[in-house]
């Protein structure tokens, strides 16, 4: 079967191929919620237990803000799988490769060593943007990120920064781009060791359980569940996505948006103050 252009209508042929199927009651109860939000948002829950799903706006574009460095990954992690990098292997870093900010990477001093493995550690830990933007181009740059993506049946989850081609994209989306829908499918093939290998699948699942960023969504979770997951923020657009391995529950949740007019970066941010109320709702609705 060729695939479909329409990444609605290919979503929609694997639902139903899958049998997945609306859970109504959580749908209305997300809609209610969002309702009233200052900006737009998106927002695509799976429930992998009773295979039952709900959205809003799922398959509207969103920046990734830093939610991009998913994608990142599975670019290192498919390098690593044939060899052409080392998961320990020394690095040297440049004072060329600084991305002004608050970084940890960035207070290296110039031909300092640090090993591949910290490297990726401080992109989904940290979220550094020097060590991202780094591993970026070990992966072979943007472009060869975009491929994988594609090859994974993401249409709408790209790499825009210094990826040739995309400078309009990057212009209205920033860094990269993707669908709540989407940054969630990656999320569940990681899951279902489909990325890359299950030996790379369930490294990359290690890797996102390590997040240090853990006052949103993460926050409504007790902390003896197992969360993988990636967020992400810029001043109009508040981002995350996670996997959420419960004893009772096991879900995939991603939640997007952008032309937020709270770009305040107080913990009551109207964006953050919203992830928290469905991440709870989430958790209650399942337990």
């Amino acid at each position: 079967m060729k695939l479909l252009h329409c990444c609605a209508c290919s979503l929609l042929l694997i639902s139903q191929a899958f049998g997945q199927k609306t859970d109504r009651r959580l749908q209305r109860e997300i809609t209610s919620l969002v309702a009233g939000f200052k900006g737009e948002v998106g927002i695509y829950v799976h429930d992998l237990t009773k295979n039952r799903a709900a959205s809003f706006n799922a398959d509207t574009v969103f920046p990734t803000a830093s939610m991009v460095k998913v994608p990142i990954l599975t670019g290192i992690m498919q390098k690593l799988e044939t060899g052409e990098l080392v998961y320990h292997q020394p690095l040297i870093y440049k004072d060329s490769l600084l991305y002004a900010g608050v970084d940890i990477l960035g207070s290296f001093k110039n031909n300092e060593k640090i090993e591949m493995s910290k490297l990726m550690m401080l992109m989904l830990t940290m979220s550094d943007n020097t060590a991202s933007l780094w591993l970026q181009t070990l992966a072979g740059t943007g472009t060869r990120i975009n491929e994988l993506m594609d090859s994974l049946g993401l249409r709408q989850t790209r790499v825009n920064s210094r990826t040739p081609g995309r400078e309009s994209d990057r212009k209205q989306y920033g860094w990269g781009q993707t669908s709540p829908r989407e940054m969630a499918g990656l999320m569940e093939k990681i899951v279902k060791k489909e990325v890359i290998s299950v030996d790379a699948s369930e490294k990359m699942l290690r890797l996102l359980g390590r997040n240090y960023w853990d006052e949103e969504a993460i926050s409504q979770i007790p902390p003896g569940v197992f969360i993988a997951s990636k967020s992400g923020a810029v001043d109009a657009s508040r981002n995350e996505v996670l996997f959420v391995n419960g004893k009772k529950c096991r879900y995939i949740f991603c939640i997007c948006t952008k032309n937020n007019q709270d770009t305040s970066w107080a913990i009551n941010n109207e964006a953050w103050e919203l992830t928290r109320k469905i991440s709870k709702l989430l958790w209650e609705h399942y337990n």
